[in-house]
């Protein structure tokens, strides 16, 4: 028996990169799955991905929504209990930023920007935990939440919208799971560090500027320490590990940081105090 055979559980964002392969794990580990994206050609990708590895076709509900409107979250919700009676696991993973097209970054960006990073950052995470909270209760289910580790103690002044909602998202990771495991329901989350994703793209840089961004990072050991870019499978293994409750069930409102050491890295560490001191001798 698979870990997850019997569950139900929709992922966000599951179009690309960490949704999709979240969405393709547990599938594959037995569970039902609403899968769920603006994008209809790359979701029917994120379908056929899964299906090939051998998953029933009953078994992948795929549902074309825009998490920013409301009715299309409620589609989200009633499709996935008229197929499938019940849900056990949300996975918020939709989320977003964006580069301005004028060029301007951080605070310079129109507030325009920052309205709708935490329109689907912030708000669509809130209001379709909201609507879940229903049937999470009936099944003592699991929410697992990714936020970033934008949202941490550094600074990002190029990114500054898009790391004040993912703040706040750990906030609201923090303060709802006090609130609904009193129901049963355990609430955590996953920071990603550098991960290639495709999010660049949908930010409106250039295809193939993130993985130059990466090349750099990963020449860098002030960047990251491991000396490797991300996998959207090694954040979808984290969100298994914090949805299976035989794993994890003393876990309850935290954020597993899944960044290759970068948040840990200080300037100074990034050289060899001993070869500085032997150069001052």
């Amino acid at each position: 028996m698979t870990r997850f055979e019997g569950k139900v559980a929709i992922v966000t964002g599951s179009s690309s990169g960490i949704g999709r392969a979240t969405a393709l794990l547990f599938a594959q580990e037995g569970a039902k799955v609403t899968i769920t994206g603006r994008n209809t050609e790359r979701l029917e990708e994120t379908r056929q991905h899964i299906l090939k590895s051998g998953v029933p076709e009953d078994h992948v509900l795929s549902v074309v929504a825009d998490l920013a409107k409301d009715e299309d979250q409620d589609k989200l919700i009633n499709e996935t209990i008229y197929t499938f009676g019940h849900i056990d696991i949300l996975v918020n993973n939709a989320g977003t930023a964006f580069v301005d097209a004028h060029g301007r970054v951080g605070l310079d960006q129109d507030v325009s920007d920052y309205d709708k990073v935490m329109q689907i950052n912030l708000r669509s995470v809130v209001t379709l935990t909201q609507k879940a909270k229903e049937h999470l209760i009936k099944t003592r289910g699991e929410i697992v939440n990714v936020s970033s580790v934008a949202g941490g103690q550094q600074a990002m002044p190029d990114m500054l919208y898009y790391a004040m909602s993912k703040s706040a998202l750990d906030q609201f990771t923090r303060s709802t799971s006090i609130a609904l495991i009193a129901h049963g329901v355990r609430v955590n989350s996953v920071s990603p560090g550098a991960v290639i994703t495709g999010i660049d793209e949908a930010m409106g840089m250039p295809a193939g500027s993130f993985e130059k961004m990466a090349k750099f990072w990963e020449s860098k050991k002030e960047c990251l320490p491991n000396g490797r870019v991300g996998q959207p499978d090694d954040i979808a293994n984290i969100i298994a590990f914090l949805a299976d409750r035989k794993l994890s069930s003393y876990i309850i409102g935290q954020t597993i940081v899944a960044d290759g050491g970068s948040s840990l890295v200080m300037g100074m560490h990034a050289h060899d105090m001993m070869e500085i001191l032997k150069q001052q001798q």
